[in-house]
């Protein structure tokens, strides 16, 4: 890597767009330079309904971040979620070939492991979708299993388990398309949840098993780790911005006071909170401002985000890795873990031990980029850190799959465009 590399994360969410400038010196140490906060009005659930606001979202957050830290940038890595986000988990086979006549095993080979990665990925994919991550979770060799690297051993059948997320190709296209109309090049894209994670737990966290759950505005989206690999990814459509519409239907009140009442007052674990305090809310056009119950915004914002927790419950028990969280068990971030008594409520209903994740592992990161609004942004440039060329990979700093991918995601972004 060279010396005082810039790297940038631009996360491209349902309310906002965030900016993360980061300067790398030689020895791999990454400290931040500027970041960058605008509203993003032409997003909705992760997916651009309006090109013009989104570019213009993206030029301001950048060009933002661009003056705090006094550089030009060229290129981005872009974070992508959506309801639009499937994955799956396959296993690939194939045979090492022997190394000699004399005895029937081979040496397994770094091409090895490429081939039984290709293996995996053997399925049908419909025209609409795109292959955008393939994570190695585990190799068996032979009758060994749970093997991190079976570079160098020797064996006749390597076995790989994988998780494969894929996105829709327009929905890509249009975030890609946004950020180059805004004169920036794009250097790779990344789930939304896996930059966060880079960002937002430790790698005890990561081994032990954890279930990340990062609220945006327009979805939730659910990464489960274990044994250091990502073994489930979902998106729940819901985010903030249900929280705060509910409230201005339920309060009759625009949503911008509803927005307003959804910082300064909200909560969503009644235990928490004097349910007979009063709060004075103006009224809609001209109308006197009316008088609501810290109960009234409580309930209301409460029996959302416990629809959003039960859905994670579910997806969680539904894809069978609910096990994996005995341990490590939740951890919450994106703007809307802000809202108090969601660790209380999420803690209450998954019976299981909870936190909220704040980015870490930059210096430098001023105090408002400390927010778990910044963690996918924050997280965008790390990954960019490890994955970028030159950078290390997924496990124990050896080179992985994910560099290949990065590779092939870099051509199809240059193919399209």
């Amino acid at each position: 890597m060279p010396a005082e590399e810039i790297i940038v994360g631009v996360d491209i969410g349902s309310t906002k767009v965030t900016t993360v400038i980061a300067e790398v010196s030689e020895d791999g140490e990454a400290a931040v330079l500027g970041v960058g906060h605008r509203p993003s009005p032409g997003m909705k659930r992760g997916t651009v309904v309006n090109i013009e606001k989104t570019v213009d979202a993206v030029r301001e957050s950048v060009a933002e971040a661009e003056e705090q830290a006094s550089v030009k940038v060229h290129s981005v890595y872009v974070g992508i979620a959506g309801d639009h986000i499937r994955s799956i988990n396959s296993k690939g086979v194939i045979a090492v070939p022997r190394t000699n006549t004399q005895d029937r095993t081979g040496v397994i080979t770094r091409a090895d492991v490429d081939r039984v990665i290709e293996a995996a990925k053997a399925f049908t994919l419909p025209m609409e979708r795109e292959i955008l991550h393939v994570l190695p979770q585990r190799y068996s060799v032979d009758e060994q299993n749970d093997i991190d690297d079976p570079v160098g051993m020797s064996g006749v059948r390597l076995e790989a388990d994988v998780h494969i997320i894929t996105s829709a190709v327009t929905s890509a296209q249009n975030i890609i398309r946004c950020v180059k109309q805004a004169d920036i090049q794009v250097e790779d894209m990344v789930l939304q949840p896996l930059a966060s994670s880079y960002s937002v737990l430790t790698p005890d966290e990561r081994e032990m098993g954890v279930c990340l759950i990062d609220i945006g505005g327009g979805t939730t989206d659910l990464a489960v780790f274990s044994n250091d690999s990502i073994h489930h990814t979902s998106v729940i459509g819901m985010g903030g911005e249900n929280v705060t519409r509910d409230l201005g239907i339920g309060l009759r009140t625009p949503f911008d006071q509803a927005e307003r009442l959804k910082r300064e007052h909200g909560n969503c674990f009644a235990p928490l909170v004097n349910l007979d305090e009063r709060i004075e809310i103006p009224g809609i056009g001209g109308r006197e401002s009316q008088k609501v119950t810290q109960g009234d915004i409580t309930e209301i914002i409460q029996m959302r985000m416990e629809e959003i927790f039960t859905d994670a419950i579910s997806q969680l028990r539904k894809a069978g890795v609910w096990n994996m969280l005995y341990s490590g068990g939740v951890v919450l971030t994106g703007g809307s873990s802000l809202i108090h008594g969601a660790r209380e409520l999420a803690e209450d209903m998954f019976g299981l031990p909870v936190k909220i994740g704040f980015p870490q592992g930059l210096d430098g990161l001023m105090q408002t980029a400390r927010s778990p609004v910044y963690s996918t942004a924050v997280g965008l440039v790390l990954y960019g850190i490890k994955h970028g060329e030159g950078g290390a990979g997924y496990r124990n700093g050896d080179p992985s799959f994910l560099g290949k991918v990065f590779g092939r995601m870099r051509e199809w972004i240059v193919e399209f465009f």
